[in-house]
């Protein structure tokens, strides 16, 4: 009997949305995949051999059997994931502008996902939430959710603290998903990092949302929340790790012309947990981050092939 048949609690439970993803080709013709930023960390960490549930809701149609799918495929427990009756998830569309840079467009308005603590059966996500050792979410969570489903989240993080339980946010800063409201983004995110023990964000999410001149000036912006654990992204950049009094630039090895930057930073947070939740250091941690997000984008789009995907 694995884990996640056990009935136990997941020692994980990552928080957020999936998305049906449709990636345009070289050769023009869109090829189907999913998404979601805390997805993809949740995929990564379960091949690293944690159990981790995905706390989130999807329809009752056959895209939302797909991403079931692959989220068993996977060994992600799925206890967490409520079905809405006549309901689609999200949808993603990828394709590149004229220079050959990214572009994602997202229909995902109205979707269960963003009910997700105001469905009849949110309290198995509270549930979840409480029986677990590490909650993790981003700031693509936070913008997912009405005033309510907010107040829900926000609550259930705090008793989780009491009861011991750590909490890990990736700040994840994307415009459209605040519809462009800086000002109710900054606020829901003081709310949340109030509430946070392990910080991950992207430098350069930070400068956007709160205009910091530097990684440095991150970690101190997130020391004031009373933040313990810090570790700032920086793209081929050192990632800043701090923590206690240590405070340190990890350098990245290997840097490669990324095939495909997508999940790089998901990728990155998700071996930084797995080796801080088996013990292993600040520096260590950053530095194993570090080499998956290299391999990751190495391939196409967030999920690499499970045969290239060794955490070591």
């Amino acid at each position: 009997m694995t884990e996640q048949q056990s009935g136990q609690p997941a020692s994980i439970v990552s928080i957020g949305e999936v998305l049906i993803e449709l990636a345009r080709g070289g050769d023009g013709r869109f090829a189907l995949a999913c998404t979601g930023d805390t997805f993809n960390t949740a995929i990564y960490l379960a091949r690293a051999g944690l159990h981790v549930a995905y706390a989130t809701a999807l329809g009752d149609d056959p895209y939302s059997a797909s991403i079931l799918a692959l989220t068993d495929a996977e060994g992600i427990d799925s206890s967490l994931i409520l079905r809405a009756t006549g309901r689609l998830p999200g949808l993603c569309l990828v394709d590149s502008d004229g220079r050959g840079a990214r572009r994602n467009f997202i229909w995902n308005e109205g979707t269960p996902a963003r009910e997700l603590f105001e469905l009849a059966a949110w309290p198995r996500i509270a549930e979840g939430i409480m029986g677990a050792k590490l909650i993790y979410l981003s700031g693509i969570t936070l913008s997912l959710y009405s005033n309510v489903g907010l107040g829900r989240l926000l609550a259930l993080l705090e008793l989780a603290r009491k009861n011991g339980v750590k909490v890990a946010f990736d700040g994840n800063f994307r415009p459209y998903g605040w519809k462009g409201d800086l000002v109710r983004a900054r606020a829901v995110s003081v709310e949340a990092l109030k509430r946070v023990d392990i910080a991950m964000p992207s430098f350069d999410d930070e400068a956007v949302l709160w205009g910091d001149p530097s990684p440095e000036a991150t970690v101190e912006r997130l020391r004031a929340f009373g933040i313990g654990e810090i570790v700032v992204k920086n793209g081929p950049n050192s990632a800043l790790v701090a923590g206690g009094r240590e405070q340190e630039h990890v350098p990245v090895l290997d840097v490669v012309a990324p095939v495909d930057p997508t999940a790089a930073g998901d990728a990155f947070n998700a071996a930084y947990l797995a080796a801080r939740l088996t013990g292993e250091g600040l520096v260590t941690s950053a530095a194993a981050a570090h080499r998956l997000a290299g391999q990751v984008i190495r391939h196409p789009g967030a999920i690499m092939p499970r045969t290239d995907a060794a955490m070591h």
